[in-house]
């Protein structure tokens, strides 16, 4: 069973991007970011970046992953 999980999040900088990418890239499941009806792959430094900065995302992935979800925490949306 493949469970899907969704959080948003907020970057305040290129190095929040830069580490929740590092982050996404240690998962073995597919982690994708959107902005309205984008969707891209959260593995993507320049993808996530293309995003913007400064604005709410919803991150959606599917699979579980300890070291990935407490980082999630250090970007969340109240």
């Amino acid at each position: 069973m493949i469970i899907v999980t969704e959080k948003r999040v907020w970057f305040r900088n290129s190095e929040d991007v830069e580490n929740f990418v590092n982050a996404a890239g240690q998962c073995d499941f597919d982690i994708d970011i959107l902005s309205d009806h984008i969707y891209i792959d959260a593995k993507s430094l320049l993808g996530v970046l293309g995003l913007g900065l400064r604005k709410e995302l919803t991150v959606k992935y599917f699979g579980q992953n300890a070291n990935f979800e407490t980082m999630l925490k250090d970007y969340a949306v109240a």
